[in-house]
């Protein structure tokens, strides 16, 4: 075989090898195998989101991701009335019926609306802990009118920013929030937490005592 008829050859092995190639990498198969994490999450979060959002000036993506966090993390399990009301009863409530029977319900009246009560457990002095609500208040921005930056500065460094219960016995630190799991939240990305906030402001506005809707 002559050099020109090899030369020939590898042209047509390379021409067909680019082909395939783009073939392969264009095929719906491969993208969907290639999608990110946070797609197949903000794809699920606007299934499983129990109440109608409002996207209005929001970012999608963000809204989708934040329902995937806070529904997946069950934030509604404190930041509810507590279980007699979190799930309209009695055929949504999960812990009341057997698979596949069962057809969870999140009840939309208090939907992170807050006001669980945890009893204290630091004695003569302290007070009750009650779980704050999480919707926008009037002004339209979450945590009744929280700015991304303090909901932040709250998860990352724990301290709370009512002060609701600043007298406890040493070695607790009263202006530290005792009940919310932030020493495991703090390590989330900045990301995530934008999105947390973004779907917070998204939801309907729960009204409770020193928090408007209007």
């Amino acid at each position: 075989m002559t050099p020109r008829q090899l030369a020939n050859i590898a042209s047509i092995v390379m021409i067909g090898a680019l082909i395939f190639t783009g073939i392969v990498v264009s095929s719906p198969r491969l993208r969907a195998k290639e999608d990110s994490e946070g797609d197949s999450r903000v794809r699920r979060g606007f299934d499983i989101a129990p109440v109608p959002l409002n996207l209005a000036h929001k970012n999608r993506d963000l809204v989708g991701l934040g329902s995937y966090l806070v529904n997946v993390f069950e934030c509604d399990g404190c930041h509810s009335a507590g279980p007699p009301t979190q799930y309209v009863t009695p055929t949504g409530n999960p812990f009341f019926l057997s698979p596949p029977l069962v057809q969870e319900r999140i009840n939309p009246d208090t939907y992170l609306g807050g006001g669980r009560v945890f009893p204290s457990p630091f004695g003569p002095g302290s007070i009750n802990i009650v779980s704050r609500n999480l919707t926008p208040d009037a002004s339209g921005l979450p945590i009744g009118g929280d700015s991304f930056a303090e909901f932040e500065h709250t998860i990352r460094t724990g301290i709370d920013p009512d002060q609701l219960h600043p007298v406890l016995p040493s070695p607790f630190n009263g202006a530290l929030l005792q009940v919310m799991p932030w020493p495991a939240l703090q390590n989330m990305t900045d990301h995530d937490l934008r999105a947390i906030y973004e779907y917070l402001s998204a939801i309907p506005c729960i009204e409770t005592a020193g928090h408007s809707c209007s």
